[in-house]
């Protein structure tokens, strides 16, 4: 018989190299380790942010302690507007406060919008954190009022909260948005701290990290948007 054309597509010498480059491969026995699963990694996600929020926040109270056996001079390096050794601040000032009573209230923020920042992906949240922090800094600098020294962690707070809120929204994301509203619910009442009219409280800081988290949540998800892009244009091109 001639005309086997169906019998040797199945020889294909490329098919059977496949083949035996697949089955060259370890495969999974009963003795195999298993891969760690989904639990497993969500685990160790909340084990490290919830170790390096502690940890930040053991580092705030040692400053603290620091500062109280100094007189409170570590003060002195906060955030002085439009003075040029005040642009120091903007590295030192989140890590430091004012008093104890300052320190105390800001605390249970820190871990719970520092904690969840960090569940976003520990360099995500340490990425939006580093955001923050820069235009906080920079935002206060430029427009505090002249004489007054400005310090403490609520410009993170402030920038946590709305990271939080924003970056669902920008990545379109149901389980970020949830999320989001549900920190809105809890906490949305701070972001009245953005309005001036309140003595000894930085609104200049508040503004300017509510800002930094806004633009956290935008640059850091720009991946999702930029998949999202990509879907809809495939979409629009496909053929109908």
């Amino acid at each position: 018989m001639t005309g086997g054309s169906g019998i040797g597509s199945s020889f294909d010498p490329d098919r059977i190299a496949a083949i035996r480059a697949q089955l060259g491969k370890p495969g999974a026995t009963a003795n195999s380790p298993a891969k760690p699963s989904n639990i497993a990694a969500v685990k160790q996600l909340w084990l490290r942010a919830g170790v390096l929020t502690a940890g930040f926040v053991a580092l705030l109270y040692g400053i603290e302690g620091v500062d109280t056996l100094d007189h409170n001079e570590l003060n002195n390096a906060g955030i002085h507007p439009r003075e040029a050794d005040g642009l120091w601040g903007i590295l030192f000032a989140p890590v430091l406060h004012a008093n104890w009573p300052h320190l105390v209230g800001n605390t249970l923020p820190v871990l719970v919008l520092g904690f969840l920042a960090l569940l976003a992906g520990i360099g995500r949240g340490l990425a939006a954190t580093a955001i923050i922090w820069v235009i906080a800094g920079i935002g206060t600098w430029l427009t505090g009022a002249t004489g007054s020294v400005h310090l403490g962690a609520s410009v993170l707070v402030f920038g946590w909260l709305t990271f939080l809120i924003s970056r669902g929204w920008f990545a379109r994301n149901v389980g970020q948005i949830l999320l989001g509203l549900v920190v809105l619910a809890l906490y949305g009442s701070l972001l009245w701290g953005v309005l001036p009219g309140q003595d000894g409280i930085s609104w200049q800081g508040h503004l300017f990290g509510a800002m930094g988290g806004v633009v956290a949540g935008w640059v850091l998800s720009g991946d999702a948007r930029r998949i999202r892009r990509g879907d809809r244009a495939g979409v629009a091109a496909s053929p109908r």
